[in-house]
């Protein structure tokens, strides 16, 4: 299969989740925030609490719509562009796939439609059930597409079936249930909420700014800031959980994540640095141009232990005696065995050899957990763009910290200033929308980039995971897409800033 067929269909894959990223964070974020203050309109009756809902409820809608249809082009693009991805692993993959648009899609989009069109048609109590339920039907989505996701950084619950190379499950809930799974769910939802508490946040203080709806912005304000205070300190957790996943299940990536070619107890985490362009795992180039190091930091992340030994990326490529760590030439000569193998169970079969075939087949299984190493041509092939990675996961990290003390800030200045006075923080909060974007979407930067070159952890390359179909329609479709997604982004942003122009009292 050519590289340009690969690369192009992997940056259309990257399009599309990248745009598609874009629209999803907000519907879980916002789907909650406006559950609560709906909540409180019940609870209390007073009707500003129900205008606070519709406003924030017309915005959750028109960013729902949209996200729904880049959604599904990249469902479709796992057949069009990953065929052979999705014969591999598809009776897995296409598991949790399945319910989530059986089950979470069809709840949630069922729901929406009565709390966006039932206001006055139903009681107030199921009018709230159907937001809550729109909500969580949302986050559902999420999980079972996380599940699906996780599965991938991490392939558990499966046996591989010889005959129709193909990836069986044999238990469900160790697929559903996976500790990489569980806290991808977790951090991605967090990331989600802290964007929904940005984007009220945000447009609350640009009421502010404007002098317009003072009351309605406060409020407003004051739920989505306590939201997202209580949501950050969340992610801050989940992230934590998520390191220690990593360094469990994917070490070459948190290698990545930190720039640490040489593995060392007592590791820290870098807190600002450059890297130097010329480091490999090959020389001895300074690894940074300059760095402010936490001690003990990565450590006490990745392992729990500040004195616990991180593996760095000449450790994973060529192996370390004194700590058990398998070379990756190793690896991939234990890969060669399991395809050849393979080749020769298919030969056998085919000419009805039956004591040969299942001599292979037991070869094969044997070092089945190395088939993907077997593509790879060398051993430095394990390693993922370094630069891309480490400032992706530094840009999040940062961002995250910064979300914290807006929240808490914002917070204070409502319960014990006058924060209409306080146009720093105002603009602050402004300007801190597109900002909980980049954090998310550097954070799937992280998760998809520092996992290369494997579409599957250790059983399948992107290289061998793509349709072999010509370059020339993958380009063409890549194209088209970026027209489109662009034009569905623009057509949001303007439609959602007539709506927010428009204000509270001038919707329905």
């Amino acid at each position: 299969m050519e590289d340009s067929l690969v690369d192009w269909s992997r940056a259309q894959f990257a399009l599309t989740a990248i745009y598609h990223f874009l629209f999803v964070p907000l519907t879980l974020g916002l789907s909650f925030i406006i559950a609560i203050m709906e909540t409180i309109y019940v609870k209390t009756k007073q009707e500003k609490y129900k205008k606070m809902t519709k406003f924030w409820m017309t915005l959750f809608a028109i960013n729902f719509a949209i996200g729904v249809a880049t959604g599904i082009i990249m469902e479709f693009e796992f057949g069009t562009n990953w065929a052979n991805y999705s014969w591999f692993v598809g009776d897995i993959f296409g598991a949790p796939l399945a319910i989530e648009g059986i089950l979470a899609f069809f709840m949630e989009s069922t729901f929406f439609a009565v709390m966006f069109f039932g206001w006055n048609k139903v009681s107030k109590g199921f009018h709230l059930l159907s937001t809550w339920l729109v909500a969580i039907g949302s986050n559902l989505s999420a999980f079972w597409i996380l599940v699906a996701n996780g599965w991938m950084q991490y392939p558990v619950g499966m046996k591989f079936n010889i005959d129709t190379v193909r990836n069986e499950m044999a238990n469900f809930w160790d697929v559903a249930l996976s500790p990489v799974a569980v806290s991808k769910f977790l951090h991605t939802v967090g990331s989600g909420y802290v964007i929904g508490a940005l984007f009220v946040v945000g447009i609350s203080a640009w009421f502010l700014l404007k002098k317009r709806e003072i009351a309605f912005a406060k409020s407003s304000m004051l739920i989505a800031a306590t939201f997202g205070l209580i949501v950050s300190l969340f992610l801050a957790l989940s992230g934590d959980e998520s390191a220690h996943q990593v360094a469990l299940k994917q070490p070459v990536k948190l290698a990545a994540m930190e720039g640490l070619y040489e593995g060392k107890e007592d590791a820290g985490i870098v807190a600002i640095g450059i890297l130097n362009s010329k480091k490999s795992v090959d020389n001895n180039e300074d690894t940074f141009h300059f760095e402010m190091e936490i001690p003990y930091a990565l450590s006490l992340l990745g392992y729990h232990n500040p004195n616990a030994f991180v593996p760095g990326l000449k450790d994973l490529v060529y192996g370390n005696e004194k700590y058990n760590i398998e070379s990756a030439k190793e690896k991939i000569a234990k890969g060669k065995i399991a395809l050849e193998a393979f080749k020769q169970y298919k030969k056998y079969e085919k000419e009805g050899n039956t004591k040969k075939a299942n001599d292979a087949k037991l070869v094969l299984e044997s070092y089945v957990n190395y088939f993907g190493y077997g593509y790879l041509d060398k051993p430095t092939d394990i390693i993922p763009p370094i630069a891309l990675t480490f400032y992706s996961f530094h840009i999040m990290v940062a961002l995250g910290g910064w979300f914290i003390l807006l929240f808490a800030v914002i917070l204070f200045l409502l319960l014990k200033k006058d924060i209409t006075k306080q146009k720093f923080w105002l603009y602050a909060s402004v300007f801190s929308i597109p900002l909980g974007y980049i954090a998310a979407e550097a954070g799937w930067i992280v998760a998809e980039v520092g996992r290369q070159p494997w579409a599957i952890q250790d059983l399948m390359p992107v290289g061998i995971a793509a349709t072999n179909i010509a370059t020339t329609n993958v380009q063409i479709t890549f194209f088209l897409f970026a027209f489109l997604f662009t034009a569905l982004l623009i057509a949001e942003l303007k439609i959602m800033a007539k709506q927010i122009k428009i204000g509270p009292n001038g919707g329905h």
